[in-house]
């Protein structure tokens, strides 16, 4: 199969993911689009939105959707981090020896819910922090590998309401994307009515299974990118840093700290499989740019100023982006 033929089988593969998708989701197209470009990358994803507009309804039909193994955590203020990874269990056999047995936890899953994740404590949201990025779990000195592929998607509300608690810079540095879910238009409500308030609901087909996940994986990450477009790449990273001469006013007035390197490999890596996506086994500089804003809005560290002012993440993002020429 040669290059061509793969790219169409890849975006076909997609399409019909997609459209699975969408017979639960409705509208959220950006969203969905962003999920599947994370899921093919290998990163995860953080949905942000008020309660009701489907995050988790999201993540069960794209289980449901593909072959994997699913489980869900459903995060609260008494979750303790062994509820999450397992924990060590004295068993005694019919000799009457006992020995220590490890029950896995949740997180040794291919696909992981982890639902509401700002409800919990700091102590037990530092636990996903080795099994997102090492893909390993360690319990007292024994480190246990995760399944491949290991698909983190966690919903949270927004900060500002009671009982949650903000992520740590270095947890959310680990999510690929950070996307913010939209309240739907009317005509949407109107669909979403329709399909959840009657005797029947969509049935969703599974149309992909692990080894066609790693097969689009593999190709994603052949995909070339020439130099100017990887440049292009790293100087929108380097212009969050408000030390940098290329810096905007905005950055330099309300960021006290620019995206770190993973915001670099973030947008580079997604921007292969967005190529993909659009049918182009190259990467241009409109999918560098089409995904500055999921990729770095959570890897910028506002100042007092930029918080005080109500200055979004994505207002940021917006002049740096136009501030940057595609060419040096």
């Amino acid at each position: 199969m040669d290059v061509k033929e793969r790219v169409g089988h890849f975006k076909r593969a997609a399409e019909r993911l997609r459209d699975e998708i969408q017979k639960v989701i409705v509208g959220q197209k950006e969203i969905v689009d962003s999920v599947l470009i994370a899921l093919v990358s290998g990163g995860h994803v953080l949905l942000e939105g008020v309660p009701g507009l489907g995050k988790t309804t999201l993540v069960r039909t794209l289980s449901n959707a593909l072959e994997l193994e699913f489980s869900r955590i459903q995060f609260t203020p008494d979750l303790m981090p062994s509820d999450i990874t397992g924990n060590k269990v004295a068993i005694q056999d019919d000799a009457g020896h006992t020995t220590l047995d490890f029950q896995k936890g949740p997180i040794f899953s291919n696909i992981v819910l982890a639902d509401e994740i700002n409800r919990a404590t700091p102590r037990t949201q530092s636990a996903m922090l080795e099994a997102m990025q090492e893909r390993s779990v360690t319990v007292g000195r024994v480190t246990y590998k995760l399944a491949d592929p290991f698909f983190v998607l966690a919903t949270q509300n927004p900060l500002e309401m009671d009982g949650t608690y903000p992520l740590p810079e270095a947890q959310l540095d680990r999510f690929l994307f950070k996307l913010h879910v939209e309240f739907p238009t009317a005509d949407d409500l109107h669909a979403i009515l329709d399909r959840t308030t009657g005797w029947t609901e969509p049935k969703i087909q599974p149309v992909m299974d692990r080894a066609g996940l790693m097969q689009l994986r593999q190709l994603a990450l052949d995909v070339p990118i020439a130099r100017h477009v990887q440049d292009f790449a790293i100087r929108i990273v380097m212009a969050t840093h408000p030390e940098q001469k290329q810096a905007p006013e905005a950055a330099r007035r309300y960021i006290r700290v620019g995206a770190s390197p993973r915001g670099a490999q973030s947008l580079v890596v997604a921007a292969k499989v967005r190529a993909i996506l659009e049918g182009r086994f190259a990467v241009a500089a409109d999918d560098i740019r089409q995904l500055v804003r999921p990729a770095l809005r959570h890897r910028i560290i506002r100042n007092f100023e930029g918080e005080a002012e109500g200055v979004s993440a994505d207002s940021i993002l917006d002049e740096v982006l136009r501030v940057t020429k595609e060419t040096a």
